[in-house]
């Protein structure tokens, strides 16, 4: 079963520390939460890994190769979902499958999916969150990396995806790995094997929803 072992992974921002001395590890099959407030370097955390910013040191470890921090993204190993769409908003959805898939197959797996039947003929900016946030999904789940980060997937969309999503990614992690950040904290225990929170630089493991109340990530009264 694939591993990806992320140590010493360091982050400071000038004389600010953002994130020091952070291991991380993830298997094929697993889906790690990763909770901290906004600045506290949980999205650079996922960055690092991608490797879109640079570490002030980091050593990625998939298996036993060892892969740079700037080959990460050529070694195809590792997807990334960002928080804004990276697909270009005036293009029609059934015009875009065939760019990521050239294989007739592959697009069928897409074009397929009861959800994208509903509105392939759409332009992409036309899509609701929750449609747009489940194309983008469904598109980086379906390429070879073994790996995905993905940076908020739940944020503003819709309840009825919210639970499309979460089926899409417990599907997903039986032949992947799959850290992922969000503040709905909620939907992420949902579907999580393993969380940690993101405070004063430092990575703590959490059981529940209690210790993000006892690490300040949540009010009692939350």
């Amino acid at each position: 079963m694939d591993l990806l072992k992320v140590t010493e992974l360091n982050k400071s921002y000038g004389k600010k520390a953002i994130l020091k001395n952070i291991n991380l590890d993830c298997k094929v099959g697993e889906i790690i939460g990763i909770f901290g407030r906004n600045g506290t370097g949980k999205s650079t955390l996922l960055k690092l890994i991608f490797g879109t910013v640079k570490a002030d040191s980091i050593l990625i470890k998939i298996n036993s190769e060892i892969i740079s921090q700037k080959d990460v993204i050529q070694s195809k190993r590792i997807g990334y979902l960002p928080q804004d769409t990276f697909l270009p908003k005036e293009r029609v959805v059934r015009e875009i499958i065939p760019l990521f898939f050239p294989n007739g197959d592959d697009q069928d797996k897409i074009f397929y999916s009861p959800q994208v039947s509903s509105f392939e003929k759409i332009k992409i900016g036309k899509l609701s969150l929750g449609q747009l946030r489940y194309l983008e999904l469904l598109i980086i789940g379906n390429l070879n990396h073994t790996f995905l980060m993905l940076d908020e997937p739940f944020s503003m969309i819709e309840p009825i995806y919210k639970d499309v999503i979460k089926g899409l990614l417990l599907e997903l992690k039986k032949s992947k790995g799959i850290i992922l950040t969000d503040h709905y904290y909620n939907d992420v225990l949902e579907i999580t094997d393993k969380n940690f929170v993101i405070k004063d630089t430092e990575k703590i493991e959490i059981l529940d929803k209690d210790d993000l109340v006892k690490y300040e990530y949540l009010n009692s009264n939350e």
